[in-house]
């Protein structure tokens, strides 16, 4: 059993939020039929039930054997080959995660001894050209893990195969239906959900006391955060929220759409329980007031990095970590990372670090006049065509490898300190009681999957959170356009990219 040395290993006690409940009619307002049968959702979660306190009840009370339940689908004596492109653990990571990925792939040689592996880690913002270029010439990898953002695109051009959890062993029911929802175009899935991530508000509470702010009573409304990021800047010299507005990172899109949402807009009709994916929202009136907000924080009242425009999430850690940047949305991973750059700090430095370690905060993320949001972000697993796969598709490693990593232990173990595994099955495991009892925090990410909302299910949809929603936001806080414009001018562009041009 994998063990977090130096963590705080007490059960955590639940911070002041709302306790999330909302019916299984709602949820399924936000599905698509599809091609894998599902009598109810969630087969073996009550989603209904959903809450940090049901998700603590049922982790640790079930048993599974993950060689058993994929040697029914590949037999564990198989001898084959598999070539896989994923983003995992890098120099940022927190040490935890890079030791499961190394368990990982140790675990999986041993229970399939003879099926060569060729693995290759590939960083975030480069996956997706990569991949691009890779299949035009016919030379991509048999599986492929990819952002939930970006699966439509190449499933919509032919690139996929269709998959869904039963062809490599476990129920559709088993999988969160806005997570399926990602995987399907045109009635057909087209992949696994991997993991599934919401993530938090997280703040430092001495900062906001010592801003004449209540430190255990952040920002409730994302007006609050602007007002707030104004006062920390003003009082003590240094940056109220992280904003991070980088052109072509998907750190952008999955911080801002949030925010956006919250004021009632979107890219299209998204946010609603029955988008239609027709109907351009970018320049409404709530995606102009969430990007008039950025624009006060960063332009009018600089209360946020001046390197907002150029920052991805890591950039945002190290002013954290000194003191230097009170508030920010991330996962839970954040707070590993600060313990990992505290224990390493020296001197005063220590100090410092230390001290915000200790006031670090987790809370829902700030509401808005229309909704509280988050994105449902996450990964899925996809098949590539034979045609398109450098030697050939090998569909038993393929899918034995599926099963392998979608299995309830591993689906949650790879998620361990950023996400929730994509398999529902693995809320019930002894790893996700474990992940529960040390991960500080991990039950308000938790807490936000009902408030998740997916990208636009739609081909473009790289293209409208990786460029134009970055374009819009440093065309205003640039000033290189009033923020009508900008809005105006992104969403011409979703209206010419749906017209083909």
């Amino acid at each position: 059993m994998t063990k977090i040395d130096g963590r705080d290993a007490t059960a955590f006690r639940l911070q002041r939020r709302e306790l999330v409940a909302y019916s299984i009619a709602a949820l399924m307002s936000t599905t698509m039929v599809f091609t894998a049968t599902t009598a109810s959702y969630a087969q073996s979660i009550d989603l209904s039930k959903w809450s940090p306190e049901y998700v603590k009840s049922i982790a640790g009370t079930e048993e599974f054997d993950t060689a058993a339940e994929c040697a029914k689908v590949t037999p564990l004596d198989y001898k084959g080959k598999l070539s896989y492109w994923w983003t995992g653990p890098n120099d940022a990571s927190p040490d935890i995660e890079r030791k499961i990925n190394d368990d990982f792939w140790a675990a999986w040689k041993a229970t399939y001894p003879n099926i060569e592996t060729d693995a290759q880690n590939i960083d975030y913002n480069v996956l997706l050209d990569k991949l691009r270029t890779a299949l035009l010439g016919n030379a991509g990898p048999m599986v492929l893990r990819l952002q939930i953002l970006g699966g439509i695109e190449f499933s919509s051009k032919g690139y996929f195969q269709p998959l869904k959890p039963e062809d490599v062993g476990y129920a559709s029911a088993d999988f969160w239906p806005g997570a399926l929802k990602s995987d399907t175009y045109e009635g057909v899935l087209y992949g696994i959900p991997t993991n599934n991530e919401t993530m938090a508000f997280i703040w430092n509470a001495k900062i906001f006391n010592d801003a004449g702010l209540d430190g255990e009573h952040p920002p409730a409304t994302w007006d609050e955060v602007v007002k707030d990021s104004k006062i920390i800047h003003d009082k003590l010299g240094i940056a109220g929220y992280g904003m991070v507005a980088k052109q072509n990172a998907g750190n952008t899109p999955f911080r801002f759409m949030p925010q956006m949402w919250a004021y009632g807009g979107g890219t299209l009709d998204e946010s609603t329980d029955a988008p239609t994916y027709e109907t351009v929202m970018l320049n409404s009136a709530g995606a102009k007031a969430a990007l008039q907000a950025s624009y006060d924080m960063y332009v009018r009242d600089k209360s946020v990095p001046v390197s907002a425009l150029t920052n991805t999430q890591n950039e945002n850690q190290q002013p954290f970590i000194a003191g230097q940047l009170a508030m920010m949305i991330a996962h839970p991973s954040e707070y590993a990372k600060m313990k990992d750059l505290a224990s390493k700090a020296t001197g005063a430095d220590k100090a410092v670090a230390d001290a915000v370690v200790e006031n670090m905060r987790y809370g829902l993320i700030p509401e808005g006049p229309a909704r509280r949001a988050v994105v449902f972000g996450g990964s899925n697993m996809h098949f590539i065509k034979n045609e398109y796969v450098d030697g050939g598709f090998d569909a038993g490693a393929a899918k034995a490898f599926a099963c392998f990593w979608n299995s309830p232990e591993w689906s949650t173990k790879l998620a361990w300190t950023g996400s929730n595994p994509g398999n529902l099955r693995g809320f019930k495991t002894k790893w996700m009681k474990e992940r529960l009892d040390t991960i500080k925090f991990l039950d308000v990410t938790t807490s936000m999957l009902p408030n998740g909302i997916p990208f636009p299910v739609v081909p473009y949809a790289t293209e409208i959170m990786n460029h134009i929603v970055p374009d819009m936001l440093q065309n205003a806080l640039t000033e290189k356009m009033t923020v009508d414009e900008a809005a105006e001018d992104a969403a011409k562009k979703v209206q010419d990219l749906m017209a083909g041009m």
